[in-house]
């Protein structure tokens, strides 16, 4: 395929320093990621998936190793840099819906674009776009407390639209919501990434959701285990404990 990895990464290693001397949690980490993707990481507790995911969206620093995101050299940009990197390719939606809960709907989603120096006008245009992308476009002046668990999860969806990032990286996005709603989130994700081509990576521990995605990457004390498809992937691929 010739399309120019989204991310790339090779001989990935990180450790954090304790009184008692360095931990690992990441070794020789190798892992390419192309636009369009749709990728789930799976892995029992400690096994590093987490530090992954943080290190992917530059939220973290690997000890060693190659990281290029969209093509650059994240090892080589300063922390401002970093940061507008980060701002412009990636959007975040965690496992809590992290929204305003005083501010709108529509205020919550224009957030990100404030930090790239967008006027009010065209971010609140662009915020009630993306509400209307994830369903939610009759609500832009509710505020959170206003609308159900999953509406908030499609608010924070619609917030990591918002800059039109190229990859989505999820953490446990349906952990807070019931199977119902979850399977409906899911759904969500995979019509943005079929519709809208965007490349989505998500972290869960559930099998059921890690379903929707069509690759597996699955980790195991620091190291990937499996890499391929989700439908020829092993049953103690997808086990969520150890």
């Amino acid at each position: 395929m010739s399309a120019n990895p989204v991310i790339h990464i090779e001989r990935l290693y990180k450790e954090y320093r304790t009184d008692a001397g360095p931990v690992p949690v990441l070794h020789d980490v190798a892992a390419t990621i192309l636009p369009g993707e749709f990728i789930a990481i799976m892995g029992p507790s400690g096994s590093g998936k987490s530090t992954f995911m943080n290190i992917i969206g530059c939220l973290d620093v690997a000890t060693s190793g190659d990281y290029l995101l969209n093509g650059r050299d994240v090892n080589a940009q300063s922390r401002d840099e970093l940061a507008h990197l980060r701002n412009q390719v990636i959007g975040f939606v965690f496992q809590g819906f992290n929204l305003l809960p005083r501010a709108s709907l529509e205020d919550n989603v224009a957030l990100p674009l404030i930090y790239s120096g967008i006027g009010r006008v065209e971010r609140l245009q662009r915020a009630n776009e993306m509400l209307e992308k994830v369903g939610l476009g009759n609500y832009p002046r509710s505020r959170p407390n206003q609308i159900s668990g999953g509406q908030q999860q499609r608010v924070a969806i619609a917030r990591a639209l918002a800059n039109r990032p190229k990859l989505i990286l999820a953490d446990e996005p349906t952990g807070n919501l019931d199977t119902h709603t979850s399977q409906e989130i899911m759904a969500l994700f995979g019509e943005l990434n079929e519709r809208d081509g965007i490349t989505i990576v998500l972290v869960t521990h559930e099998q059921d959701i890690a379903a929707h995605a069509r690759r597996l990457l699955r980790l195991s004390d620091g190291r990937i285990v499996y890499d391929g498809a989700i439908e020829h992937a092993a049953p103690h691929h997808l086990e969520t404990t150890s």
